[in-house]
């Protein structure tokens, strides 16, 4: 179906597209940024970027993968210019910096942080996006099956992390 031939307009088949995925948006980009304005900015661009290409999109039912990956490039785009600036700091000075409580808490942001990109992307997508393997794979570029094991991978990986957090909490007691 060319659903750019019906009676809808362009502005507001994009409306339409921009309330019913935004929220999740920006949700994704704030897993991968960490930072609410770099999340609020990372959707903005993305809707943008849908906007002047909307002509390239030929199946709606395919919208929200679509989004999700210019998504994708976008937070990558933020990356690629950019050098991380280096800070000498005393080992002194660090070890003021750090606070022991007699009760850590581990928050899940914590552990995701942990994971490397190639692993917390897939999750992210598929708890957050709620796409299936065979989606996130077409957002990635992989197979379903790089998806599937990566994802497993994942929540493996989570699992140790948070097993050694209550370890190291038991001997903090």
């Amino acid at each position: 179906m060319d659903w750019f031939r019906t009676n809808t307009s362009k502005a507001e088949l994009y409306e339409t597209m921009v309330r019913a995925y935004s929220a999740e948006l920006f949700r994704f980009a704030f897993w991968l940024s960490h930072d609410k304005n770099i999340a609020e900015d990372l959707t903005q661009e993305t809707c943008l970027r849908a906007w002047k290409h909307w002509h390239s999109l030929t199946d709606i039912q395919a919208t929200k993968k679509w989004l999700f990956t210019i998504l994708r490039r976008e937070h990558a785009r933020l990356y690629q210019s950019k050098k991380p600036q280096l800070v000498d700091v005393d080992n002194e000075e660090l070890e003021n910096l750090m606070v022991y409580d007699d009760y850590p808490t581990i928050e899940l942001n914590d552990v995701l942080v942990k994971l490397p990109l190639n692993y917390r992307e897939p999750l992210l997508l598929q708890v957050l996006g709620g796409f299936t393997c065979n989606e996130i794979g077409e957002i990635l570029g992989t197979s379903e099956a790089a998806v599937m094991a990566r994802v497993s991978r994942a929540r493996r990986m989570m699992r140790d992390l948070l097993h050694d957090t209550d370890i190291q909490r038991e001997k903090l007691k």
